[in-house]
């Protein structure tokens, strides 16, 4: 019997990202993968049902029928309605960041899932299928963090690069990884004084050199952290610990004396947040201002580019997906070190360590129970 991979249509608010083009569904159908896709799946991304019925996907208008699949892919963690669909006969490969999550958590071992989890899968030391969103993230906060020092976002009124007898807008990324160093890029890019906090040398190192020198690097500590962000008018927040829950780096007296107007961009709030202020809103309604600073913090800002984010997103988690596919699931996380670091839950255990300390879970070693 063919391995069976169901794509079901997002249903988070505002994510309009699919987990799998038609050229995915080709790759897989390839590898011996019968690929179930939910009509209207790829809408949002500009892929339309017909690409992929000529993909060879079956189209099927139930998500139940997607869900009785040996693997379920998808972008975002499943929602409340969607726990019905879990089970122990159904791996599922998505963003888990379950830190910030403890019901979907509770959910997935009460079901005894197989959860992998992007962002928590490495290759050589690195995140390679969180880097595509996180680049994006960070490109992103720069848009929409000149939107909100619009006045009509309740901002300052002011553009990030100069204009004749002005001075540019001051911009403090905090966390020099793949998002940071794409918003100190861009901002730099267009102008803005950019100034990156990170605890390592050597990050702050490399987005010197991928700048051209064009912004200024300071070690992260509480003291740089208070001048460079009372001193803002844009401030962006990249910070990641990974599968673990973000740091409240912001507390709310120090929001306090940042500029009135000024905007805060929380890319880690999907993480839960690094500002004592910050809580989850949509692409809906972005924007909400607390103690006189204009808070962006969309937990799904690259389904704003869909089909941008979707293209870089399939590209990276194919290769997964197509040995998943060719060895089935239990085989392809014992023979992959770094898909074996994305295992979050398996068997009703908890196995990856960021996500235990954070939710205060005992955690099993993977190993162990494959």
């Amino acid at each position: 019997m063919k391995f069976r991979i169901g794509v079901p249509r997002e249903i988070k608010m505002g994510e309009n990202r699919v987990a799998a083009t038609p050229r995915c569904v080709t790759a897989l159908r390839e590898a011996g993968a019968k690929v179930i896709v939910q009509r209207g799946a790829g809408l949002e991304s500009g892929l339309p049902d017909s690409e992929f019925a000529r993909a060879g996907a079956s189209m099927v208008k139930d998500p139940a029928h997607v869900w009785n699949a040996d693997l379920v892919l998808k972008v975002k963690e499943p929602l409340p309605r969607e726990f019905r669909f879990l089970s122990d006969r159904t791996a599922l490969f998505t963003y888990l960041h379950l830190a910030a999550f403890p019901k979907l958590t509770g959910a997935l071992l009460a079901r005894k899932v197989t959860a992998i989890g992007y962002e928590t899968v490495t290759k050589n030391g690195r995140l390679p299928l969180l880097s595509p969103m996180s680049e994006v993230a960070g490109i992103l906060s720069i848009q929409v963090g000149a939107r909100g020092l619009e006045k009509q976002a309740g901002g300052r009124g002011i553009l990030l690069p100069s204009v004749r007898g002005s001075k540019p807008a001051a911009v403090c990324v905090i966390g020099a990884g793949v998002a940071g160093r794409s918003a100190a890029r861009t901002a730099a890019g267009i102008g803005a004084r950019v100034t990156v906090l990170d605890i390592s040398r050597e990050m702050l190192a490399w987005v010197h050199e991928e700048t051209g020198g064009r912004v200024r690097t300071v070690l992260s500590t509480p003291k740089s952290i208070e001048r460079a962000v009372t001193t803002s008018d844009l401030l962006i927040s990249t910070v990641l610990i990974v599968g673990g829950k973000a740091p409240v780096l912001i507390p709310r007296k120090l929001l306090r004396r940042m500029p009135r107007g000024a905007v805060v961009v929380d890319i880690s709030i999907d993480q839960g947040g690094t500002l004592e202020t910050s809580r989850p809103t949509t692409h809906a309604a972005p924007y909400y201002v607390e103690e006189g600073v204009v808070h962006y913090c969309v937990s799904n800002m690259p389904a704003a580019v869909s089909r941008t984010s979707t293209v870089a997103l399939t590209k990276a988690t194919l290769p997964y997906v197509r040995a998943i596919a060719r060895r089935g699931v239990l085989d392809a996380l014992r023979k992959d070190s770094g898909l074996r670091a994305g295992l979050n839950t398996f068997r009703g255990q908890v196995t990856c360590e960021g996500v235990a300390r954070a939710l205060g879970r005992k955690y099993t070693a993977p190993e162990t129970l494959l």
